[in-house]
């Protein structure tokens, strides 16, 4: 019996997932798991990854095909243990934030200062949005966003958090960005590369996510689980990202020790902020957004938007007041609350205003600079 080839088998999956609203199948977790790794590797055939990957999108993936997907990236990623127990994986959408200004990038800092290691990853730019990312915020604020794994992982165990990008963790995932924007939609990379959790703790991860559609709690959930992570937490937040609307009750949904995921109820006002907007509104003006390759402009101008990003969060380190400064009580909060560290999110504030008062979170921020 000859042996099928990695080419061949993608080509089966691409049969039996692109034949129409009607027919198309669902494919087994080893069927995805093979065939996502086959499109991570250099000889694939670009043209054929891509209409696998939209065919999988336009039929609405499994969790047994996220799953397959996710587990294909962590066969391939370095993953690292650093040298402290516990560790709180940060993860937004990798492609940034086109309709706020981003406050979440400077969370990690702030929970460093309370004595909880956290990682933040990204990278430079991705579609489908092209925005404003963590990357992008932390080189202007100054941050080196380069490091290896291994070193991510040690100045994590020594300043308390660290940023790890996807070029460096996951190289052959990252080579991709050139043929996802090729293809302009989102797919389910889109979903499941925040969980690969790059820098772990030696006893303990936990997931701190966001999400839109009420959908995705429950996808994210399996995702998490199959990462291994000890427990998760998705915030219905702004653009997708951990911070709630400052504005409106809000909602999260979570899970401890791999159990049922659980829903909760959120308010701005139990914390004490009182906003009129959702979130930390763009500036007045921005430069125009520079064009894609197919010349059409991207939605903002996302270096700027970075560049204003970094100046907001700098200054609510430093305790001065505002929206920014409200985003990160509010997820900071959650956060430690989430963990045990704090009984309710009422005390849970006043802590993470102490330290963003005093300067501790901005010495833990600047830190590793």
């Amino acid at each position: 019996m000859t042996e099928t080839s990695p080419g061949q088998h993608l080509r089966a999956c691409i049969q039996k997932v692109a034949t129409g609203p009607e027919y198309s199948k669902d494919l087994s977790f080893e069927e995805a798991l093979l065939a996502m790794r086959h499109i991570l590797e250099p000889e694939a055939d670009p043209v054929q990854a891509a209409i696998y990957l939209i065919a999988l999108r336009m039929k609405r993936e499994t969790d047994e095909e996220n799953r397959g997907t996710l587990q294909a990236l962590l066969d391939r990623a370095d993953i690292v243990t650093a040298a402290v127990d516990e560790v709180v994986d940060v993860s937004d959408p990798y492609d940034g934030f086109v309709r706020c200004t981003p406050a979440s990038t400077f969370v990690p800092a702030v929970l460093a200062s309370l004595g909880v290691p956290a990682v933040l990853h990204g990278l430079d730019a991705v579609g489908p949005k092209f925005g404003a990312t963590h990357h992008k915020v932390l080189k202007a604020a100054g941050v080196s966003t380069g490091l290896r794994c291994a070193d991510a992982a040690s100045q994590l165990a020594r300043c308390g958090w660290t940023y790890v990008d996807q070029a460096r963790f996951a190289p052959r995932l990252h080579e991709l960005i050139p043929l996802r924007q090729r293809m302009v939609k989102r797919q389910v990379l889109t979903t499941v590369e925040t969980l690969l959790a790059p820098v772990r703790g030696r006893r303990r991860t936990h997931y701190m996510g966001g999400y839109v559609h009420k959908a995705y709690p429950e996808i994210y959930a399996a995702l998490a689980r199959h990462a291994g992570f000890s427990s998760a937490l998705f915030i219905r937040g702004v653009e997708g990202g951990i911070v709630p609307s400052l504005q409106q009750a809000g909602k999260l949904f979570f899970y401890q020790d791999g159990g049922e995921l659980q829903p909760r109820d959120l308010l701005p006002q139990v914390l004490g902020i009182q906003a009129e907007v959702r979130a930390v509104p763009l500036p007045e003006a921005l430069p125009e957004p520079p064009l894609l390759e197919q010349g059409l402009p991207m939605m903002v101008n996302p270096d700027a938007l970075a560049a204003h990003a970094a100046r907001l969060g700098l200054a609510a380190l430093s305790g001065e007041r505002g929206l920014t400064y409200d985003s990160l009580v509010y997820a900071a909060s959650i956060c430690l609350t989430h963990l045990g560290r704090q009984a309710t999110l009422a005390q849970a504030a006043a802590a993470v205003r102490t330290v963003l008062d005093n300067g501790s979170a901005l010495a833990a921020f600047r830190s590793v600079a």
